[in-house]
């Protein structure tokens, strides 16, 4: 289910997923294919993590990514569920061929 809050978002994010919810900034987003995909990877990261551990997991992680980069965006840009959805969203049928579990070859700093 997609749903539209403009005022939930900081600066230049635009989407987020909060199962089993897409949230966008503005209507107009519906229509944002590439945006869509990245968000539904993250639905199916959360599922699979059955939902409160994958939210957990991520907080972790920018934690643990923020003391290594000081950098709060350089940090979200590390994130191996971040980094998963960023290299797939232009892949349309990524979600068909995604095995389960896929974010961990994104853990360690290289591309898979």
């Amino acid at each position: 289910m997609i749903l539209v809050f403009k005022h939930v978002f900081y600066k230049n994010y635009v989407g987020l997923s909060f199962w089993p919810f897409i949230i966008l900034k503005n209507s107009s987003l519906k229509k944002d294919a590439t945006l869509l995909n990245h968000e539904k990877i993250h639905l199916r990261q959360q599922r699979e993590l059955l939902i409160v551990p994958f939210y957990f997991l991520y907080l972790l992680e920018g934690i643990i990514r923020y003391l290594i980069y000081f950098d709060a965006y350089k940090a979200y840009q590390n994130i191996s569920f971040e980094r998963e959805a960023y290299d797939n969203e232009t892949n349309l049928y990524y979600l068909q061929e995604r095995r389960t579990f896929s974010f961990i070859k994104y853990l360690w700093g290289q591309k898979p």
